[in-house]
């Protein structure tokens, strides 16, 4: 069960890489998180993992690069900690 945190507080939290490597199954979920944050100005839920457990943060997705999700305000996520997305 992860903790639903505001976006505002990612940055109290280590990020920490997923016990599941997917990154690469994340390139689809990832295209369009940043389609419906850009476009549509939709949010989406992102469950990583910390060093304090799985948490979850609902989102706007601006980019995704090779290792880091980047949010609105420039807040960014490793890719590698990514636990779940949906929207």
């Amino acid at each position: 069960m992860s903790k639903l945190i505001a976006k505002e507080e990612i940055s109290r939290y280590k990020a920490i890489p997923a016990i599941a490597k997917r990154v690469g199954k994340w390139h689809k979920e990832l295209t369009y998180a940043m389609r419906l944050g850009n476009e549509f100005k939709g949010k989406s839920h992102i469950t990583f993992e910390t060093t304090e457990g799985p948490v979850e943060v609902e989102t706007t997705v601006w980019s995704a690069g090779e290792e880091y999700l980047q949010l609105k305000g420039g807040t960014t996520i490793p890719i590698a900690s990514i636990v779940d997305i949906h929207f």
